[in-house]
């Protein structure tokens, strides 16, 4: 009787898979690269030394870095665009009608910060490239564009249902200083921590978890209600 081992069938792996390997290889090298040192800070060969591959394969792949960049941000922006989409609509089941503003926060924000709180290097470079992005012009704002305004416009929406009389101006400007903490706080710049004298740590995500929704949802109100006042006294 023949062994079982020598009758069962052999593991093989396929170009494809080698391929798929491959650009895995690539694009967590180049994502640890890109968070450290930003776009301009890095350059292909780099990344090759890094992976342990010969250059002109990464130009095989993309023509340029800024094309590897891209790439590397559109690898894991679907997970967390689709995390929140869940999370946002879920919250809008639940709430049957009676949408908070502090509860859609928490929807929004609370799922990222799981994400990128959770201990993997991963997405804690990607979160930490997704800061760099925000903040610049030249390049990011396209990327911001391309990837994640339909997850920004469905938290507007719902904030809208939670505030029906406030102008969507200050929506819009609520939800710019909401993105501006959470990238802070996505980038563990470690700032927090000196200032506070190590009080609060930059990569104490449940910290932020327990105050931010709560914090930015006061701040929605009172300036949708001061305007709404004001708007009223011109009538």
């Amino acid at each position: 009787m023949k062994d079982r081992a020598a009758r069962a069938p052999k593991q093989s792996t396929t170009k494809a898979d080698q391929r798929a390997a491959m650009m895995e290889q690539i694009f967590d090298a180049a994502e640890e690269l890109f968070s450290r040192h930003g776009l301009y800070g890095v350059t292909l060969k780099e990344v090759a030394q890094k992976v342990g591959v010969h250059q002109s394969l990464l130009h095989y792949y993309f023509k340029d870095k800024k094309e590897l960049f891209d790439a590397v941000i559109a690898r894991r922006a679907p997970v967390t665009i689709e995390r929140r989409l869940a999370a946002l609509d879920a919250y809008e089941k639940h709430a049957a009608g009676a949408i908070t503003v502090e509860g859609a926060l928490h929807a929004y924000l609370d799922v990222d910060l799981e994400l990128h709180g959770g201990g993997d290097e991963g997405w804690r470079n990607y979160g930490q490239l997704g800061a760099q992005m925000s903040n610049t012009a030249e390049w990011g704002a396209e990327l911001m564009d391309t990837h994640f305004d339909a997850v920004v416009l469905r938290l507007i929406d719902l904030l809208q249902q939670a505030l029906p009389d406030c102008p969507r101006d200050d929506l819009f400007w609520g939800y710019h200083f909401v993105t501006g903490g959470l990238m802070l706080t996505l980038g563990r710049t470690g700032r927090i921590d000196k200032l506070s004298g190590g009080l609060c740590r930059s990569d104490d995500f449940e910290a932020v978890k327990e105050r931010m929704a709560r914090f930015m949802a006061a701040g929605f109100q009172a300036t949708c209600a001061a305007r709404v006042t004001e708007l009223r006294g011109r009538e």
